[in-house]
């Protein structure tokens, strides 16, 4: 199967597909840093392991600076030494939503066992991926330079 038809296979079945339904997390409690940028966010994991609920919480965060005026995301995984396979699909989940809305969502410092779990999901090829932050910076304000261009923002 195509990468992109997985992934909206993935979608229509409710696995963390716009219908599915998100707690929404106290900041307090959340196990994600954000550093807000002038175009995006960035988003680290404090923590070793990415979980599924961890990626819930990452959901959240999404979907809350879609909401402001800075909508644009980079995901960085520098901190994280493992994955569940469920994290990982949500995450491609998010990435390709957050495109279809008109945002980037660039992914950086992804392990090299992270990389081949995604890998082994069928996820590496969907995702917009960087080695380092600085290059996700890059991607992110080209993009937006982009879409000005376009005229869609």
């Amino acid at each position: 199967m195509a990468p992109s038809a997985w992934l909206k296979s993935l979608t229509q079945t409710g696995l963390g597909g716009p219908s599915s339904s998100v707690k929404t997390d106290q900041r307090s409690n959340m196990h994600v840093k954000i550093d807000t940028k002038e175009k995006f966010h960035v988003i680290r994991i404090d923590g070793a392991v990415l979980t599924a609920d961890l990626a819930e919480e990452i959901r959240s965060v999404v979907k809350d600076a879609g909401q402001g005026s800075i909508r644009n995301l980079v995901l960085n995984l520098s901190g994280v030494t493992d994955c569940s396979p469920e994290a990982a699909r949500e995450i491609a989940l998010l990435q390709q939503q957050a495109y279809d809305e008109g945002r980037s969502f660039v992914i950086c410092c992804m392990a090299k066992n992270i990389e081949s779990l995604f890998d082994d999901e069928e996820l590496l090829d969907v995702l917009n991926l960087t080695p380092t932050e600085s290059e996700a910076w890059d991607i992110v304000q080209m993009e937006e330079i982009e879409r000005e261009m376009l005229g869609e923002d």
